[in-house]
């Protein structure tokens, strides 16, 4: 590693394997059953759920990706908030989490003071959790990676799946969009400081605060915004019986994001979900930069769920009274020709 302790920047959730790539290698693989299987990866959904007893659901998941950024602090708390939120997107609260460690060997231990910095980003933002860190595994490898494999609990009857929204549900986001744009633009020099802290403490902020929120309310489908990006999670999300109708004017993203798609500052991994989901998505007016936002890979996004009307009305009281942001994007409709239309 670099004596300034910087990390070569090549990642995040933009390394993420295109999705559907992934479907395909998926539907090759047995079945393996287990009488308390309450989700699995059947569903493309945020996390495995596995009941326990009747009160009780245990929630199982993991993440890890190479740096976004070059500053290994900082990599280190949007890892593990990035790896914590799929506990929060299934409705549940997170137990105990264990590190999942990829870095270069080095000829001494003085070298290993980057990843020194990676582990205590990382816990703290556990420890912020309410989390236990209990362990982890490490090996040795030419590039840096980092995250947690997180165990969190929940009632059996309080699942949020990425599947079940209702027609007339209406669709909120807790993030703004563009971080995957703005932190590849930010390491060749093309977007300012300011967007990028905007960026950071967008993805080190941990979607527990808004997800304490929701949880008083009917859920009907959540998950979290990640390296599918917006466009991809929520054609998971909609399935094949209903319509999501985005308003374009009320999608929330950084500004400078936009600025920078504008400039066609754009990221492998936006094309990889563009070339997937284009065919199942009208843009009603031509808008390169807002698409490139929506099919931004997000690191560390928020979470994206539906509610009904009433419901909507009073969440939205709940979180203006809160710190975490939300915005109402849209609603499920009756299916169209389209599976996502952006008006």
């Amino acid at each position: 590693m670099a004596k300034d302790d910087s990390l070569f920047v090549c990642g995040g959730c933009n390394a993420k394997i295109g999705a559907g790539v992934l479907g395909n290698l998926l539907k090759s693989l047995p079945k393996t059953p287990y009488p308390g299987l309450l989700v699995g990866f059947d569903s493309s959904d945020d996390a495995a759920v596995i009941k326990m007893t009747d009160d009780l659901a245990i929630i199982q998941t993991l993440d890890f990706f190479p740096p976004m950024l070059s500053d290994p602090y900082i990599f280190g708390q949007v890892a593990a908030t990035n790896a914590l939120s799929d506990v929060y997107a299934m409705g549940g609260e997170t137990v105990c989490a264990l590190n999942i460690v990829c870095y270069p060997e080095e000829s001494d231990e003085d070298s290993y003071s980057a990843l020194q910095k990676i582990l205590q980003g990382g816990t703290e933002k556990v420890k912020e959790a309410g989390a236990a860190l209990a362990g982890g595994h490490s090996i040795h490898d030419p590039k840096p990676k980092y995250g947690l494999s997180v165990m969190g609990k929940v009632h059996p009857d309080k699942i949020w799946k990425n599947n079940a929204p209702k027609n007339g549900d209406i669709l909120f986001l807790t993030k703004k969009l563009g971080v995957g744009i703005i932190t590849t633009a930010y390491s060749v020099g093309e977007v300012s400081e300011e967007a990028f802290k905007e960026a950071c403490n967008s993805m080190t902020t941990l979607n527990k605060y808004s997800a304490d929120i929701m949880r008083n309310y009917e859920i009907h489908s959540c998950t979290d915004v990640t390296g599918f990006g917006l466009v991809g999670h929520l054609l998971e999300m909609t399935g094949k019986e209903l319509t999501a109708v985005l308003e374009s004017d009320k999608i929330p993203y950084i500004k400078s994001a936009y600025n920078a798609a504008k400039e066609f500052l754009i990221t492998a991994g936006g094309q990889r979900n563009r070339n997937f989901s284009k065919d199942k998505i009208l843009f009603k007016e031509k808008d390169f930069a807002l698409e490139e936002i929506l099919f931004d890979p997000q690191t560390s996004g928020g979470l994206l769920f539906s509610v009904d009307e009433e419901t909507a009305e009073k969440i939205e009281k709940d979180f203006e009274k809160a710190p975490p942001p939300l915005w109402k994007i849209g609603k499920f409709t009756n299916k169209a020709e389209k599976t996502i239309i952006v008006d």
